[in-house]
């Protein structure tokens, strides 16, 4: 691919090419069960016209002017609702980032290692009932130009690696965990050495052991001290989303509250643009899907809401600069408000410390399944968790549930660790799927578990 006669239709015009290049294996007690691979490249238009948009997309290499007429006609079509004068920001960027790595692996390398490593966990863990390893990787590449003279490449590229065992408990219930290998590149670029890998297993197997005899926790408002993975998902899932400004529009309801204090003062949130601490994050985003200059987004700053996620249309509106982050998916998908590397800043506190200090709560590692809304209500399963009493971990709880408002847990935040964790694993959902990275420190808070 590379750039293409651009044609100016409308009062701004967008055009982009786009490849996507996937693989997932799974393997179950040594059966591999799937094998799947695609591989989609298509062109997108995107006319902007009294106020309204036109998104015009095509599998076959038909052109920009092409794409471009179609895209302006349907934005013209919109105009049967009133024409909106409206003007969109004009910041562009000019540059190429792409990810060079080590040579992938080859599907027979990655098979190979999908059999050792089975092979290993079945002659290891005695009380193994089953276990299933998934390795998958995705590349996106994309050239996005405009009229405003933006001419962007970008690449996303990250592979993953999971193991998932599962043990049988006291009462005959399976119990299962998951560990999982992440990171930037294919899977060539991945440490899925047996010596990584056996120390992931080692540590699932441990807690599988304690899971097999766990106690049901007591239900209501608790004190917990929530792991860095934990940590993450709540930042994207419950407090991230509300601050993308297009569900602020929307009637999320952070709209009415940015310059309030929503958090602790422990609490400091945002959404980075590519990098942290001068080192390139997981999903690097210099320039989004609208040629925008990426930025990284304040959220929440010493624990009062601050600023919102902008595209251009946004950030139009609500009269600030746009923070690049319209991202679209597939090669016809049209550019949404996405995050990029999600996290809470970390703080000065122990998380050892954190975990002493508290005489009657829980230590919760891993979440499974969740859902939140722009209300910032929340509830996730929790996979792993231990009790704390009187300072210190006692047994495994059974699976159970972590629910409440973000906004009042943030709030009663009163320790925060000095970790800073990060994972690119699974997809955030919004009308269509994007990858993503998140992560944070552990904090201390007060939560609605789930009991007996």
């Amino acid at each position: 691919m590379s750039f293409a006669t651009f044609s100016k239709a409308g009062d701004y015009n967008e055009f982009r090419q786009h490849e996507m290049r996937k693989r997932r294996m799974v393997m179950v007690d040594g059966n591999l069960v799937a094998n799947d691979s695609t591989h989609q490249v298509g062109e997108s238009a995107r006319v902007f016209q009294g106020g309204y948009w036109g998104f015009a997309s095509s599998s076959r290499p038909i052109g920009a002017q092409t794409l471009g007429n179609q895209a302006f006609a349907n934005a013209k079509a919109m105009q049967v609702f009133g024409g909106q004068e409206k003007t969109l920001p004009t910041a562009a960027y000019t540059g190429e980032h792409g990810f060079s790595g080590k040579q992938n692996w080859s599907s027979e390398q990655v098979i190979e290692w999908l059999q050792t490593v089975n092979d290993f966990a079945k002659g290891r863990y005695d009380k193994l009932a089953s276990i299933s390893i998934v390795a998958m990787d995705e590349f996106h590449d994309k050239y996005v130009q405009n009229s405003v003279g933006s001419r962007v490449y970008n690449n996303i590229s990250r592979a993953l690696g999971y193991l998932i065992m599962t043990v049988q408990d006291d009462d005959g219930k399976p119990v299962e965990l998951a560990e999982v290998i992440g990171g930037k590149g294919g899977l060539g670029d991945l440490d899925l050495s047996m010596t990584t890998v056996e120390a992931k297993l080692d540590k699932i197997y441990e807690h599988l052991m304690a899971k097999r005899e766990a106690v049901h926790a007591k239900g209501g408002l608790q004190t917990v001290v929530m792991a860095p993975e934990l940590a993450g998902i709540l930042a994207h899932e419950a407090m991230g989303h509300p601050c993308e400004a297009d569900l602020v529009l929307g009637g999320a309801v952070t709209g009415d509250l940015r310059g309030q204090k929503i958090a602790s003062d422990l609490v400091t949130m945002v959404d980075f643009a590519h990098s942290y601490n001068g080192e390139e994050l997981l999903m690097p985003v210099y320039a989004d899907d609208e040629g925008t200059p990426s930025k990284d987004a304040t959220l929440i700053e010493n624990g009062m809401l601050k600023d919102f996620m902008h595209n251009r249309e946004t950030a139009a509106h609500f009269g600030e600069e746009a923070t690049g982050s319209a991202r679209a998916y597939a090669p016809d998908d049209e550019p949404l408000i996405r995050m990029r590397n999600t996290a809470i800043l970390p703080g000065k506190d122990k998380i050892e410390q954190m975990i002493a200090d508290v005489e009657d709560g829980y230590y919760l590692l891993k979440t499974s399944n969740g859902q939140a809304d722009t209300t910032t209500e929340f509830m996730f399963g929790v996979g792993l968790g231990y009790e704390i009493k009187n300072g210190k971990l006692g047994k495994a709880i059974k699976d159970t549930t972590m629910s409440g408002s973000a906004i009042k847990m943030l709030q009663t935040v009163d320790a925060v660790s000095d970790d800073m964790y990060w994972e690119n694993a699974g997809y955030c959902g919004k009308k269509q799927p994007m990858v993503v990275s998140m992560g944070g420190p552990a904090i201390r808070a007060k939560a609605q578990l789930g009991g007996e």
